[in-house]
């Protein structure tokens, strides 16, 4: 009997930067590079333009991956409704499904929960990530305390959806991850980012008047002295989950 090729969906929530079209063909390029495998299909969907997997076919995947997003979590826009009512969908079916950044946000939203600006404003560069010592989620793979992952976010999920579970939190953010069920997994921060995208987006941030000159110096300044964030771990923990293991 022939093995069945996995097949992914990229829900794609932001626009594209010319800096990340250039270098690493958009997010898409981005995501793929960090989780995708041979013999694997992974197909886009910008779902910002309507684009939404056909309701006939989702039982052919095997999971999504939803991205990080200029847009807020709390919004309202059309897409964002739209997105709301297919994740809800997707949890009906026990779908995999991990959520990065918006996509852990706009997860929690979908289940339940809620979020919204964080009181304590930006969080940009590298964070430390402590992950609970009563979270089964990850019982099976061998797993560090701590793990640190570029952030770049001023929305933060406020309160779960009814039980999920917290997986690790940090002395900014209070839930940088959480589970829900075994299919279900929101991750704050970004474990695809390199250094040189999340230096652009500080550039980027400039220009958009969300900070202020010297500021984006102080930032980049900091995360060029930083040691690497742990991108390894971070690959493993979201191809273990959306793969296997759970």
């Amino acid at each position: 009997m022939a093995v069945k090729n996995k097949k992914f969906g990229v829900l794609l929530c932001a626009d594209d930067t010319e800096y990340v079209k250039k270098v690493y063909g958009g997010y898409f390029g981005v995501f793929t590079r960090m989780l995708e495998e041979e013999g694997e299909t992974w197909e886009l969907f910008r779902v910002t333009s309507g684009e939404f997997p056909d309701d006939d076919e989702l039982e052919t995947y095997d999971g999504f991956v939803v991205t990080g997003s200029r847009k807020d979590a709390h919004g309202t826009d059309a897409w964002i409704c739209r997105l709301l009512a297919f994740l809800k969908k997707l949890d009906s079916l026990k779908k995999k499904v991990l959520g990065i950044c918006f996509g852990h946000q706009i997860l929690s939203r979908a289940l339940g929960g809620k979020s919204g600006r964080s009181i304590t404003g930006w969080d940009i560069g590298i964070r430390t990530v402590h992950f609970s010592s009563s979270s089964k989620f990850f019982s099976w793979l061998k797993m560090p305390n701590l793990l640190c992952i570029y952030e770049i976010h001023r929305d933060e999920v406020w309160e779960l959806p009814p039980k999920a579970e917290v997986i690790a939190w940090s002395d900014k953010t209070g839930v940088e991850m959480f589970g829900y069920g075994d299919h279900i997994l929101g991750i704050q921060g970004h474990p695809e980012y390199t250094k040189d995208i999340l230096l652009n987006l500080i550039d980027r941030l400039v220009k958009l008047d969300h900070i202020e000159d010297s500021e984006s110096e102080e930032l980049k300044a900091k995360v060029e002295a930083a040691r690497e964030p742990d991108r390894e771990a971070w690959k493993r923990l979201c191809i273990s989950f959306l793969k296997g293991g759970l």
